[in-house]
């Protein structure tokens, strides 16, 4: 479901952006995808920062 939303957003984006010529429209997917993250991370039971940490950790 959420990957369909991506597409869509993209999809949109990316024909608005060549209808009307600014680029700028192409900041919208990426922005989601962050949101999206952001939510992600927030809804794990453990502590905000202690799950940032692991996250990063990993790598």
């Amino acid at each position: 479901m959420i990957f369909i939303v991506i597409l869509l957003i993209t999809g949109l984006s990316l024909f608005f952006t060549f209808k009307k010529g600014k680029p700028q429209l192409l900041i919208f997917p990426f922005l989601f995808i962050f949101l999206y993250f952001i939510v992600e991370i927030v809804l794990v039971p453990a502590p905000f920062i202690e799950t940032v940490k692991f996250i990063f950790a990993i790598g």
